[in-house]
């Protein structure tokens, strides 16, 4: 009996997909693709069912592996510990630490998200220390860091600082199992609304309100200010000199950097990196 399985959420032909890997290694020197698993959709009582059975527990980590085998891809990006929101945290510990094993056992590597301090003690130095042994890399969410209502940075590099170090306070090789987090995008703030914009939209607001661009010294970010039908507008987004910042303080932490995300940003970003 079939107990799991993987949707494709972009509803395209697994012929294509194959093809789109291929090319992508034969240009691509030494790249590894490993896609994003969600748990999108699961109940409380999706996650009680499964933590309360060890076996249910492994032939999920086992059906990830075989699945990431089949298509030949190299690992997985696990997403799922900002859903818990803290709940279930030994249970959510020993689920991974059996994706971990069971991805390695076919020499596979194991991502995991996790959320940022701001999100409190979500995660924290304990479980990173916990997971270490089973976990390749851990992405850092170190961005989203202002709300609707507070115009702000997006990442000030002092936090993020404060996220790393939290994690693992002294610089030492565990801190390179960290990448940390690097927003392509940025946020228009209006009233008490913030909305996500991306490379193109940032394009075509400074095209069409020819705003004066600020630095903020505290927080290591370019921003601006527009009037659109009568609305203030306050806009954070990434440029070259704050994504330096942020790629001169990755290497001063010993950690390396995961972007959301690739395509969002502009073109002349890449040429950082």
């Amino acid at each position: 009996m079939k107990c799991y399985s993987i949707a494709n959420h972009a509803l395209i032909p697994m012929s294509k997909i194959t093809g789109w890997l291929t090319e992508v290694r034969a240009n691509g020197n030494g790249v590894k693709i490993v896609p994003r698993v969600l748990f999108e959709g699961w109940s409380a009582t999706d996650y009680q069912n499964l933590f309360k059975s060890s076996s249910k527990m492994k032939e999920l980590a086992e059906y990830l592996a075989q699945r990431t085998v089949h298509h030949r891809l190299d690992g997985v990006v696990l997403e799922v510990w900002s859903q818990l929101q803290g709940s279930f945290r030994n249970e959510l510990i020993l689920l991974i630490e059996l994706i971990g094993e069971s991805l390695h056992q076919h020499a596979l590597e194991l991502i995991l998200v996790i959320p940022s301090k701001l999100r409190g003690s979500l995660f924290t130095e304990s479980d990173f220390s916990k997971l270490m042994r089973h976990v390749d890399t851990f992405s850092l969410m170190t961005y989203d860091y202002s709300r609707p209502g507070s115009p702000g940075p997006n990442s000030p590099v002092e936090w993020v600082e404060d996220c790393v170090v939290s994690l693992v306070p002294e610089l030492s090789s565990p801190r390179s199992k960290i990448l940390t987090g690097l927003n392509f995008y940025g946020y228009d703030f209006y009233s008490t609304e913030m909305e996500a914009i991306l490379g193109n939209k940032y394009l075509e607001l400074l095209s069409k309100h020819k705003p004066k661009m600020k630095w903020d010294n505290q927080c290591s970010e370019h921003h601006f200010q527009y009037k659109a039908g009568g609305t203030h507008h306050d806009v954070y987004f990434p440029s070259l000199k704050s994504i330096q910042t942020r790629l001169e303080l990755a290497q001063e932490l010993g950690t390396g950097i995961s972007i959301w995300e690739i395509g969002q940003g502009l073109d002349y970003f890449f040429t950082l990196l």
